[in-house]
């Protein structure tokens, strides 16, 4: 775990609560892995009794599991959370795209065409970190422009929770066009002014994001035929 440098911005339980829990939510806490406040205080530079307040909470978030005897350990994936995550981000993101069109429907499909620009040139020079950090972006444009603040941290909220299963196939080329071209029809759509269509364009996109967890992440291992 990377080191933890605390500003005097937030309180350190705060802080050490948004750290460790951004550490799962990217993947570098991995899924079962233990989670021991001696090592994880010494990590970070603080004392035990903020790390275990953070791992209460986190528990409460259903991040991590406390078992008797072990302690805190990283929830494992569980499929039917990829699912259920998906649906409840295409019925709140398609809210979102019609309240920020309904506010700035212009300015939505300029910053939105712009921002897949860029996207084209991170994957075609190889720099899929900063196709990903785009990726991002393209949603929290069309959540602040919708106007809510409760609104954007939601859609925050349940795509940090979708990128801890998408960790493992979101850095490769594959992946990173078909979703680009996801966010392409859903531009178009926009543009055709269509609900019917924008709706069915974001639970396409989100599908396609579904159906490359269920592949790279949940997909049983290949037999060797030959044996032993």
């Amino acid at each position: 775990m990377r080191k933890l440098i605390i500003k005097k911005d937030k309180t350190i339980r705060q802080k050490v609560y948004h750290h460790i829990r951004e550490e799962i939510l990217k993947g570098a806490i991995a899924p079962k892995e233990r989670l021991i406040e001696a090592k994880i205080a010494g990590q970070i530079g603080t004392s035990r009794t903020p790390v275990r307040e953070a791992l209460h909470n986190l528990e409460l978030e259903k991040l991590v599991v406390s078992i008797p005897r072990v302690g805190y350990v990283v929830r494992g994936m569980d499929m039917e959370e990829v699912e259920q995550i998906c649906e409840i981000r295409a019925a709140i993101e398609g809210l979102a795209i019609a309240w920020a069109t309904a506010r700035q429907r212009d300015r939505l499909i300029e910053a939105l065409k712009k921002n897949i620009e860029n996207q084209k040139k991170r994957i075609a020079k190889g720099d899929l970190n900063g196709y990903v950090e785009l990726d991002a972006q393209f949603h929290d444009i069309i959540a602040r422009l919708a106007g809510s603040d409760r609104l954007l941290e939601l859609t925050q909220t349940l795509r940090r929770h979708m990128l801890r299963y998408r960790i493992q196939c979101i850095y490769m080329t594959e992946t990173a066009e078909r979703s680009m071209h996801g966010h392409e029809r859903i531009v178009a759509a926009i543009e055709k002014g269509d609900p019917q269509e924008v709706s069915a364009a974001v639970k396409t996109h989100l599908i396609q994001a579904r159906d490359d967890i269920l592949y790279y992440v949940f997909r049983e291992p290949e037999i060797d035929a030959g044996g032993q």
